[in-house]
């Protein structure tokens, strides 16, 4: 039986615009029969590098696309990220098919966010 695989995104450019699609699980197509499903995607590493010699601040959200709506901020809203370094998150994140992790920095191309985790076929 197949299991989930080792998955990455990223190293990716944060823009100033906060409502920026940064990740979303992709659905699975093909096959005579074979129908579609979604996939998803479990977070369980994410790290935003600061190359720039001031702070920056970055916000993330889990909700609809482009949407950073009250209620579905995740991780680092507003959170300073210190010049010429990093901040590491931890955690079990999913996101399935209709999942968007949507965000930002205060200063365009100034964060790059990268991450790790698992990806898998939902049922």
């Amino acid at each position: 039986m197949a299991a989930n695989k080792v998955f990455r995104f990223g190293p990716v450019a944060l823009t100033n615009t906060l409502t920026t699609n940064i990740l979303n699980p992709p659905t699975a197509t093909g096959g005579t029969n074979g129908g579609s499903s979604s996939n998803y995607i479990v977070l369980k590493h994410m790290r935003v590098v600061n190359k720039t010699v001031g702070a920056v601040t970055f916000s993330l959200w889990l909700g609809a696309t482009g949407a950073n709506a009250a209620g579905t901020e995740v991780v680092g809203i507003g959170l300073s990220v210190p010049a010429n370094s990093y901040v590491d998150w931890f955690g079990l994140m999913r996101l399935d098919a209709a999942d968007f992790l949507v965000g930002g920095a205060s200063a365009a191309t100034s964060l790059s966010i990268e991450g790790e985790g698992e990806i898998g076929v939902a049922g």
